[in-house]
């Protein structure tokens, strides 16, 4: 059996629709299924199980020497939430029993770290294991991540492989029920959509003009197959980055956005909100070599290509992935 936790949520659905298509069907679906906001999220997929997240240790415990590898997706992933308890206990502590588990039934562990563990990327944003100590991330989420892969990095015992996956902007198909935390081509999408234009934060940095705040954007379709690969290969354990390794603009986003909907680009421009101002990355950009030294080979897609493939194949056609 394969488990993957936050099944349901975006990035787990699409991981679970992507090893469907790879001839898996022996998944196990892992996630808070009391709420059904992400209920169509799994419809159509191939499962041999689901479990409640509430449930999952207890069901590890019973179920592990028949289970053949771990996808850890599942997290809180608000990066405006400030209750650092919710993060200690949903990403840290709940991450440290899979971890423990995946050692006592010798299984293979992907685990999802993310980028927001760089903070402002006073370090750079290299996937070097020797400056996670000194990292300062900007909120409690990357608090969170950074403290797990702190404390990974610090045991003795591992699974047989192991890797933490640093997410940067992840953007595409089944993030529908995201709220303030979709990607902006999701609310970019539906704000054409409703006004025929677009507000974009504007920049209280002086080195960057409005709406040329800098991000990695990576299509979920190339973190899936990272993914797969990852299990396929095993090859040598570590924290990874997972981005397009190319940093865009947010003007460059929405205004391939207009483009996939075949619409003129209106774009203004909005105070960011006070609650992340002050905690706002201006740019962000991952070194990939790591993962093209462990023998990834696959072309990641373009901005461009990711952005059309995603708005008119699935936005604009209401489709999951």
């Amino acid at each position: 059996m394969i488990v993957v936790t936050g099944a349901a949520g975006f990035i787990g659905s699409c991981l679970v629709s992507h090893l469907n298509k790879a001839g898996y069907t022996n998944i196990v679906a892992v996630d808070d299924f009391s709420k059904n906001e992400k209920d169509e999220n799994l419809n159509g997929k191939t499962l041999v199980s689901k479990v409640g997240r509430d449930d999952f240790m207890l069901w590890l415990g019973e179920y592990g020497e028949e289970v053949e590898f771990i996808y850890h997706i599942g997290a809180r992933t608000d990066t405006t939430e400030f209750d650092t308890k919710i993060f200690d206990k949903l990403n840290l502590n709940y991450s440290k029993d899979i971890w423990n588990l995946a050692v006592k039934y010798n299984i293979p562990l992907v685990y999802a770290s993310s980028a927001a563990t760089y903070g402002l990327g006073e370090h750079g944003y290299k996937d070097d294991h020797s400056i996670v100590e000194k990292l300062k991330p900007l909120n409690p989420y990357g608090d969170s991540k950074n403290d797990f892969d702190k404390w990974i990095l610090a045991q003795v015992t591992e699974p047989p492989f192991w890797a933490g996956l640093k997410f940067f902007n992840v953007y595409g198909p089944n993030e529908y029920h995201k709220g303030r935390m979709a990607s902006v081509i999701f609310h970019a999408f539906n704000q054409i959509n409703k006004t025929d234009g677009m507000k974009l934060f504007r920049s209280h940095n002086e080195n960057y003009k409005d709406g040329e705040q800098l991000r990695d954007f990576i299509y979920v379709k190339d973190v899936v197959n990272v993914c797969l690969f990852l299990m396929e290969q095993e090859q040598s354990s570590g924290i990874y980055n997972l981005g397009s390794g190319k940093a865009r603009t947010f003007l460059d986003l929405t205004k391939n956005t207009f483009r996939a909907m075949g619409k003129e680009a209106m774009i203004g421009f909005v105070d960011t909100p006070l609650d992340i101002r002050d905690k706002y990355q201006y740019f962000t950009e991952a070194d990939m070599q790591k993962l093209y030294a462990a023998g990834y080979k696959t072309p990641f897609h373009t901005l461009e290509e990711g952005v059309t493939d995603y708005v008119s194949n699935y936005l604009i056609e209401g489709r999951f992935y």
